[in-house]
């Protein structure tokens, strides 16, 4: 029996892992578990990483009708934010030493590129900060709404000052599943297609996983190895984000009538750190999902950053997360070491600080 795990094990550090190794390793979690922390190791030695960023979410007004979202408003009870507000929290975080500013919004129906690229300019024009922005679901709506494809959308954006993408509205790369959690979004070949124009362009990004609702392990399994396949073949994405489903306030919720373990948490990180070796590196943890204690314990698990401070997070938070919206560098720099790791500051492209 060790010989058969000795060979497994090889495999996997060979990159060869296969569906059927993933599906068995997800059901002996003793051999997966150890198995993910040797690949983290290897890859990541002791250190754990973590970002100084700010998410702004620059408006709640959405046409969008996700049944997992308690976000989205209609324009009678929405907000978009003036530019000047959008500086001034651009400020406050630079102030505070972050690198990234994160931004996102809802679907509003009346932006188009040149509203995207905008935000942009006028935060580079005034802040040297990274600007991580818009979800392939945005750059979509954006292309429509402005009669271009995608691709002149992402070329407007990098013009315009973008440094990187988030690769959320991914939720689950199953079409049979994005139609009945998000049945107006884009389908999967399409949120491929986007994030594939952003790397051969030259623009990287973050690449997730919304799990724990109604999906099932093979789902999940299916959709890492898609983002395997992706990164294989692009080279693209900085990191993975596992995002586990909040189920409060939402349509969603109401249709799932169980929380996820957290052996189920530490088995999907671990799988995340076993397909995507040795593709890409770096396992990042939400502690917005998790909580900070959970997330702590995913560094066993294989993973190896711990995400950004956040300062805002209204998305996860309108849903039920009860982590707060702000971890401090001080905050991250006690957790990390409080398990045994060397924490350090990066930047939203790996570098150390």
């Amino acid at each position: 029996m060790k010989e058969d795990f000795d060979e497994l094990y090889e495999k996997i550090r060979a990159g060869k892992v296969e569906r059927e190794d993933a599906l068995f390793l997800a059901h002996k979690p003793f051999y997966l578990f150890r198995i993910a922390d040797e690949l983290r190791k290897e890859k990541n030695g002791d250190v754990v990483t973590y970002l100084v960023n700010r998410n702004i979410n620059f408006t709640n007004i959405c046409v969008g009708t996700c049944k997992f979202c308690a976000f989205r408003e209609e324009k009678e009870k929405g907000y978009m934010l003036s530019m000047d507000a959008v500086l001034s929290k651009v400020e406050e975080a630079v102030n505070n030493e972050a690198t990234e500013i994160c931004v996102q919004g809802g679907l509003h129906p009346n932006l188009v590129v040149d509203n995207y690229c905008e935000i942009i300019e006028t935060i580079k024009s005034h802040f040297d900060v990274h600007i991580h922005a818009y979800s392939p679901m945005e750059i979509y709506h954006a292309a429509r709404n402005s009669d271009m494809s995608e691709e002149e959308v992402l070329k407007a954006l990098k013009k315009a000052g973008l440094g990187s993408i988030p690769g959320t509205a991914a939720e689950i790369l199953d079409d049979s599943i994005r139609g009945i959690i998000c049945p107006k979004k884009l389908k999967t070949d399409k949120w491929v297609e986007i994030i594939k124009t952003a790397h051969r362009l030259g623009i990287p990004s973050t690449a997730t996983i919304m799990y724990g609702h109604i999906e099932s392990l093979e789902n999940r399994i299916d959709h890492i190895f898609k983002i395997q396949e992706i990164q294989k073949d692009t080279g693209g994405f900085t990191e993975f984000v596992p995002l586990k489903f909040m189920r409060k306030n939402n349509e969603l919720g109401r249709m799932v009538n169980r929380n996820l373990s957290f052996l189920e948490d530490a088995i999907l990180h671990a799988l995340a750190r076993v397909i995507l070796h040795p593709y890409c590196t770096n396992l990042q943890v939400s502690w917005v999902k998790l909580g900070v204690r959970d997330a702590q314990r995913m560094l066993y698990f294989g993973v190896n950053d711990m995400g950004g401070t956040l300062m805002e997070e209204s998305i996860s938070r309108l849903s039920g997360s009860l982590a707060g919206e702000y971890m401090s560098p001080e905050d991250f720099e006690r957790v990390i070491k409080d398990a045994g790791r060397t924490p350090k500051r990066r930047t939203t492209l790996y570098e150390i600080n």
